[in-house]
């Protein structure tokens, strides 16, 4: 037939008309890695819908008849539906501009509606409020299940060492709450708490019951891990990582289909508490963020408003309160409480700037070795072993993690040591301070800016060497088959850092308070330096190093750690941090993540700074096969068939003729496909031979000639074109900013080609001298 077209291995498709064709030229599948990725080669092609006008630039245009006519279109889709037209596939972009303007039709037909009668009215009302309610739920669902969580993981993680005898489900710190038998000192030992060698052996000390708890604490921290990848293997595999690139790329319009559902959801929240007190080094509020998504995205289904319309769906996503929850079990919305009682001086801006170095210097070492290392995991038959990877890196985290009291605690309980203030009540050995008292009798007290005992010192040791043990095992552990966070690991390596260089400053204004640069404001036997900003400070300042955020950092510490006065060292620190992070590279873990796997994706931080013109960047070029298009009144139901089946593209221009090639509109794929079976069903006469047509009124035909079919219903009139000439930088703002999955590119209102999403990422990567294809499909 003359529609049939060849295919070829650059994924387009030539047919005989010898003609500029378009819509569909990214739709191809992959070849020469037997894997067919769709989520690549669907999001371009999309319907846009037609009441959207022109921004307003020279370059850009709305071709075929303008706000009336689109909304005309829209107003008779909408009063003949066809079931299924206007959905989406897995693995597809939606089209914001459609989903807008179907969300405004709805809120319009609702108005004109709720005069009628009373039960209108109420709709209407409810309608109104069901943003309220989906957010209400949410935030009571999400805080649940974060309490829950957070109280399972502890107590979890102290089955490692023991077990409370007087009621299984206390973790330790809850066993001895109401003992009579624990001292100040030691007021975690407790008879009602046994150690496994306790139970095991019958004796608490002694080299047998070290290696007996050894023992089960590497047991119990493997049998958590297999657990964890097990079930997420078999029953979610979506819910592994943490989730934060694909919210993101979700958020931006990609369609995952069950990454946000029920199951995930469920297996997601059991994994997290199996892995984090399996002891590997990561944390549970990235995943935390995944899991609110999944409860959001689950309770939009219940409001008509946000459960037909994508757009809407993605404004509930991410939003969650924890305040009537209470998931921490103290009066407060933080995680990590401060209270200092003692003031930062301006002196103290240099070593916080240091740490905003260290922290920069740290994020850009791990962006660069993480993804390094999961793009060997990728291209390796070690990848294909993710069961076995987990196992291997658990077991050397439990291994090397027992000997060191601080890395076998849970992270989030040695973060909030090293936070902590030294005081009276303080039993840490941190806190171990020598005192003179009459000049001769030296003991050991819990109060700052003294001489450093015996206990800090042992403790800089441990905490070096637990500052190097994190730093390696996060770069192996974070891409893992299990939901595994990055806040807190980074936090903890910087809380180590800010700690023992805290501890530093500390002893050197007390050996020398004679310097000018202390004599002013640190008097002898004054309290100074406060050891436990410093820790904040850096953890703030190795979190920027790695996620590249900055006020909104901040706010998150503040939020963490109620230490609202102390913004300008973590300001200068968490700036400090990324403008050394961005001499490396501007992009963020997530954002890296994002670019390995691959999604489509349009950062709107990063900068266009090229001259290229749309003409340079789109399909076809010079050397490329024609693209294919459908004209408008001259097609019949067989010849489209063999379009759509012989091609992968996901959408299609219409033009008037093969001659003018004046652009009409666009049309999808999947609408085509769908029109046809119904029409089929119900009405009748309509055969392979009988005409298609996408105008108004039906072409003029032989009266022997079967049924024609009438398509314009799901044609776009509207599609958004750019001239030949147009500075990409001008189209990359118009994608980003409307949410757009392709353009059309016309000269002189003729057609050329198309510029899609991936096309724009694909041109990007080329210009930074990045191979495209391993970005786009690995």
């Amino acid at each position: 037939m003359e529609s049939e077209q060849l295919f070829n291995r650059s994924g387009y498709y030539r047919n005989g008309y010898n003609s500029i064709t378009s819509a569909s030229s990214d739709e191809e599948l992959l070849d020469g890695t037997g894997v067919v990725m769709d989520f690549h080669t669907s999001e371009d092609d999309n319907l846009l819908d037609g009441d959207t006008t022109s921004p307003g630039s020279n370059y850009v245009m709305s071709n075929g008849g303008g706000v009336l006519s689109s909304t005309n279109h829209l107003l008779d889709f909408l009063e003949e539906p066809i079931p299924g037209v206007g959905t989406y596939d897995d693995f597809h972009t939606i089209d914001w501009v459609r989903e807008k303007c179907k969300d405004r039709e709805r809120h319009r037909k609702i108005n004109a509606k709720k005069k009628e009668s009373a039960w209108e009215f109420t709709k209407s009302l409810y309608d109104a409020w069901s943003g309220w309610l989906v957010v209400t739920l949410t935030g009571l669902a999400s805080g649940a299940l974060a309490g829950l969580i957070d109280i399972s993981a502890d107590w979890l993680n102290d089955i490692k060492e023991g077990v409370c005898l007087n009621a299984m489900w206390f973790n330790h710190e809850q066993c001895c709450w109401g003992s009579n038998e624990t001292t100040f000192a030691e007021r975690d030992k407790c008879p009602q708490w046994k150690s496994w060698a306790g139970l095991i052996l019958g004796q608490e000390e002694g080299p047998g019951s070290y290696i007996m708890n050894y023992f089960m604490y590497i047991y119990w921290a493997l049998s958590f891990a297999l657990l964890a990848v097990l079930l997420v293997k078999v029953f979610a595999p979506y819910a592994c990582g943490s989730g934060i690139p694909e919210i993101k790329t979700i958020l931006s319009g990609f369609i995952i289909r069950g990454y946000l559902g029920k199951w995930t959801l469920l297996i997601k929240t059991v994994t997290l508490v199996l892995a984090v007190a399996s002891g590997l080094s990561l944390g549970k509020e990235g995943p935390l963020v995944h899991v609110a998504c999944c409860c959001g995205n689950i309770f939009s289904y219940l409001f008509p408003k946000y459960s037909k319309n994508e757009a809407k769906k993605r404004e509930v996503l991410a939003a969650f309160v924890l305040r009537s929850i209470n998931p921490f079990g103290n009066s407060r919305l933080v995680l990590f409480y401060v209270e200092y009682h003692t003031p930062w001086y301006l002196f103290e801006l240099i070593p916080f700037i240091l740490l905003g170095v260290f922290g920069g210097l740290w994020g850009a070492f791990f962006i660069k070795a993480n993804i390094a290392w999961c793009r060997r995991r990728k291209s390796t038959r070690f990848g294909k072993y993710p069961v076995l990877e987990v196992i291997f890196v658990a077991a050397i985290t439990a291994v090397v993690a027992f000997p060191n009291p601080y890395t076998r605690q849970n992270t989030s309980e040695l973060i909030k040591e090293l936070f902590t203030d030294c005081g009276p009540l303080e039993s840490s050995q941190l806190c171990q301070y020598r005192s003179q008292m009459n000049g001769s009798k030296a003991f050991v007290d819990a109060s700052p800016n003294k001489s450093a005992g015996p206990g800090v010192y042992t403790a800089m040791w441990q905490l070096c060497l637990a500052l190097v043990f994190k730093i390696i095992m996060t770069i192996f552990t974070f891409g893992l088959k299990v939901p595994a966070g990055l806040f807190i690991p980074s936090m903890a390596i910087g809380a180590i850092a800010g700690r023992i260089v805290g501890i530093a400053v500390e002893q050197l204004a007390y050996y020398h308070h004679d310097w000018l640069v202390f004599r002013e404001w640190c008097e002898v036997g004054t309290d100074c330096i406060t050891p436990g900003l410093y820790a904040m400070v850096g953890a703030a300042a190795c979190l920027g190093g790695v996620t590249r955020m900055t006020v909104s950092l901040v706010v998150i510490v503040f939020e963490l750690t109620g230490g609202l006065e102390y913004i300008v060292p973590l300001m200068a620190a968490v700036m400090t941090s990324k403008w050394v992070g961005d001499a490396f590279g501007r992009e963020g873990i997530y954002e890296s993540h994002i670019r390995l796997n691959g999604y489509p994706f349009l950062d709107a931080k990063s900068e266009f700074t090229h001259t290229t013109l749309a003409r340079e960047v789109m399909r076809p070029q010079r050397s490329d096969p024609p693209l294919a298009v459908l004209t408008q009144d001259d097609l019949t139901v067989e010849e489209l068939q063999v379009i759509i089946n012989e091609t992968s593209y996901n959408g299609f221009p219409v033009i008037v003729s093969k001659e003018s090639q004046r652009l009409v509109g666009f049309t999808l794929r999947r609408d085509i496909t769908i029109a046809i079976e119904n029409a089929r069903r119900k009405q009748e006469g309509i055969l392979l031979t009988s005409r298609v047509y996408f105008t108004q009124h039906a072409p003029t035909l032989p009266a022997d000639s079967p049924r024609p079919l009438k398509l314009r219903s799901i044609l776009d009139m509207s599609p958004f074109t750019v001239t030949d000439h147009t500075p990409m930088e001008i189209v990359v703002d118009i994608f980003r900013k409307l949410g757009l999955r392709q353009c059309l590119v016309t000269h002189n209102g003729r057609l050329l080609g198309i510029i899609t999403k991936k096309d724009i990422l694909r041109h990007m990567a080329q210009l930074t001298n990045q191979d495209p294809d391993n970005i786009m499909f690995n």
